[in-house]
């Protein structure tokens, strides 16, 4: 029985690392049918190279800063129950390589290939996992010590504060360093529009990243003995609570009514495993109004252009996703409880400080080191032609 229980552990997590693989897909497609026509080659590129990037340096340096495990053992050692260490390092892989992802949508149509590649190793190989460490596997004490102050430890089951916040704050002062696409904000005040090159792209990306997301959430369970319906009906609670918001703040417009229901999932990811349904409902519905108001705020007002609006999904609403994880976690709200208020804000903060932190020193340093940008005429040209050397679509067929 025992060795029938490590295969199906095996298999379960497998499965989950499996599909949040297949949500790599969706952020490309949503990248791709977001940005220009002109820059679609590279929205697919660069996140199947990031990937790639991101398992090489999780495999040799960050799953070991994470969990002090290395696996320059032997294959034998490795294939030790059913190869279950194996595949729970693939599964939180695609956890970390969703950092550079998400930071994909935020710098697009104008960043470099080469530099974007540096930066995906050195935040996948130590800034995003020290902080996984820290939350996931006791590093430092510090749950100890949020624990003994307010009486239970930061609560994150699938990482809206872990993955996305820390996603998205570290792409904020990426952005910022990198600054707005050329003729985006005009001198007179005008701002330029720069609409999606693909609707029915953009909307197949965040379909698949929906479904994915179920192995993202329920599969956190990590063993097939603590697997909950819970966490799976919450998550759909979420998602359609982002959407409904979405549509009705974002006045029907197709690119909010298909980032609402990731906005949820962001959300919800931290508590699924404790809120109520109607809790979940409720925290995904609150965090597709955040995505929409802040979306427009920062590309008309604050002029931080943004691509695909990665700060206010995966950091604004990740960072609502731990906090509201403390507020509908609790039994008063129908919650299994078990959460306090005060761990979460404090355990939240911490994400959200580090990532900026550490996104400000990977950019900035690379930004004085190589620089960011690519140049004007590429710019113009577009990062497909420019880096790729083809574009998505010839202008012409060959009649030869």
């Amino acid at each position: 029985m025992e060795a029938l229980k490590q295969g199906a552990d095996a298999l379960f997590i497998l499965l989950g690392a499996v599909m949040v693989l297949a949500m790599h897909a969706g952020f490309a497609f949503l990248e791709l049918g977001t940005v220009r026509r002109k820059n679609q080659v590279n929205a697919l590129v660069k996140i199947l190279v990031d990937f790639s990037v991101s398992t090489v340096m999780y495999f040799l340096v960050g799953y070991g800063v994470a969990y002090g495990t290395s696996f320059l053992v032997g294959a034998e050692q490795l294939a030790a129950r059913n190869g279950y260490e194996l595949v729970k390092f693939f599964f939180l892989l695609t956890f970390a390589a969703a950092i550079p992802a998400i930071i994909s949508g935020g710098i697009a149509e104008r960043a470099k290939f080469g530099p974007q590649l540096i930066a995906t190793a050195v935040i996948v190989g130590f800034v995003y996992p020290f902080f996984e460490g820290i939350v996931w596997n006791q590093h430092f004490g510090v749950q100890a010590w949020i624990k003994g102050l307010t009486g239970a430890e930061f609560h994150d089951f699938a990482g809206s504060v872990v993955v996305h916040a820390v996603g998205g704050w570290i792409a904020l002062p990426a952005v910022i360093l990198l600054g707005a696409r050329a003729n985006r904000y005009r001198k007179d005040g005008g701002i330029s529009a720069h609409p999606p090159s693909s609707i029915p792209f953009l909307a197949l990306g965040a379909w698949v990243l929906m479904v994915g997301w179920f192995g993202f959430n329920v599969m956190s369970a990590q063993t097939l003995d603590k697997i909950s319906g819970l966490v799976a009906v919450n998550s759909l609670m979420a998602m359609v609570g982002g959407t409904l918001v979405a549509l009705l703040v974002g006045k029907n417009d197709p690119g909010f009514v298909h980032n609402g229901p990731l906005a949820g999932l962001v959300a919800v990811c931290a508590g699924s495993d404790l809120m109520h349904p109607l809790g979940a409902l409720v925290a995904g519905g609150v965090a597709g109004g955040i995505f929409v108001y802040m979306f427009t705020l920062t590309q008309n007002k604050w002029k931080i252009d943004d691509v695909l609006g990665v700060w206010p999904l995966h950091g604004l609403c990740g960072t609502w996703g731990g906090i509201a994880a403390g507020i509908f976690g609790s039994q008063a709200l129908g919650g299994l409880g078990g959460v306090s208020f005060g761990a979460q804000l404090i355990g939240t903060a911490m994400g959200v400080v580090w990532a900026a932190a550490g996104g400000l020193l990977v950019y900035g340093v690379l930004k004085v080191t190589m620089g960011l940008r690519l140049s004007q005429e590429e710019e113009y040209d577009g990062a497909d032609l420019s880096i790729h050397k083809i574009s998505a679509t010839p202008e012409r067929e060959a009649n030869w």
